[in-house]
């Protein structure tokens, strides 16, 4: 299947993946697993809310943990270039038919919420508050040393219809699985807009569902040292996957499941992809070191579950991408 084209002058601006709301059942579990497991900073919580950070992140939160009945998620948010950006994108989705609407979320300036044609809920907003920067405040560095939100993965049930419309708002291809032969199909694809390897990745799969989110942290040893911890502190059981290296991307990975079953990747070593001729790196879908280049191979769980998006209709991918599953 065709690769989209690079556009470099979209419609509006985004500039990097920036926050993700959570639907937990329980506020005390999942503070216990976000903020003293994994050492991402409480920023502000209410009886019904926690906000957290990454100690690199200077705007209020990259991720919202919401008390809720199930465990969902509302939203993916992206930063906009600018105010106007939000109004462009608003423009943008009258002209295309898709529907928009502005939502208030506390610390934050204008947002626009819409839904993309794959089903996933989009946010986009520039202002957000800021805070007293951390990062060479070290008595804030615990668990795995969490520095900064890095990306979203989703389950598409199409992925080239989830390429092309992400291309043309100008996200770009990096690194890409595909189907060997001359009508080979695209299984997999990941784009980016901050310059590394991405900011949303979409794989085949039942969905709109989300499959993880991801923190940027230092050094392999953190993800080491975090195995240590949860192994040690009753979540040895929450550990999914790895620790491990991607062929794709080429991290040095950990998944770990919170207490509702949400998936957060542990993530370090990627590279730039910043220059404006970077070519897409094509991977064969039966190539196993695309998912793992080295390290024990993804269990089954790791491509069958994933997190609902808040009243999405799920539907079945548009073909069954042949996987390799751990027994």
């Amino acid at each position: 299947m065709p690769v989209p084209t690079h556009i470099f002058n979209p419609p509006f601006n985004i500039v990097r993946s920036s926050y993700v709301v959570f639907g937990v059942t329980d506020l005390a579990r999942s503070r216990a697993f976000y903020a003293d497991t994994l050492g991402l900073h409480v920023e502000d919580e209410t009886k019904d809310a926690i906000y957290l950070r990454g100690v690199e992140e200077r705007q209020h939160h990259s991720i919202i943990l919401e008390k809720r009945g199930a465990a969902t998620c509302d939203a993916l948010g992206f930063k906009a270039a600018s105010e106007d950006d939000i109004d462009k994108a608003a423009a943008w989705c009258k002209s295309k038919g898709i529907v928009h609407k502005f939502v208030e979320r506390p610390y934050h300036g204008r947002t626009l919420h819409f839904t993309d044609p794959q089903g996933l809920p989009f946010e986009l907003n520039f202002a957000m508050e800021k805070r007293e920067n951390l990062l060479q405040k070290y008595v804030h560095y615990r668990g795995v040393h969490p520095q900064r939100l890095d990306h979203f993965n989703a389950f598409a049930p199409d992925v080239q219809g989830a390429l092309d419309f992400y291309a043309a708002l100008g996200f770009r291809l990096t690194e890409y699985a595909e189907e060997d032969g001359p009508n080979g199909r695209i299984a997999a694809g990941w784009m980016h807009r901050k310059g590394n390897v991405h900011d949303l990745a979409f794989t085949n799969g039942r969905g709109p569902r989300l499959h993880h989110i991801a923190y940027w942290v230092p050094t392999a040893m953190h993800i080491i040292h975090l195995c240590d911890l949860m192994s040690t502190t009753g979540y040895l059981a929450n550990m999914e996957r790895g620790p491990a290296r991607h062929g794709i991307s080429n991290a040095f990975f950990l998944y770990v499941r919170d207490p509702d079953g949400h998936r957060t990747e542990i993530y370090t070593s990627d590279y730039q992809t910043m220059d404006p001729d970077h070519e897409p790196i094509r991977w064969s879908l039966r190539d196993p070191r695309r998912q793992t280049l080295w390290g024990t191979p993804a269990p089954k769980s790791w491509f069958e579950e994933g997190t609902t998006f808040t009243g999405a209709t799920l539907r079945e991918p548009l073909f069954h991408a042949n996987v390799i599953v751990a027994s």
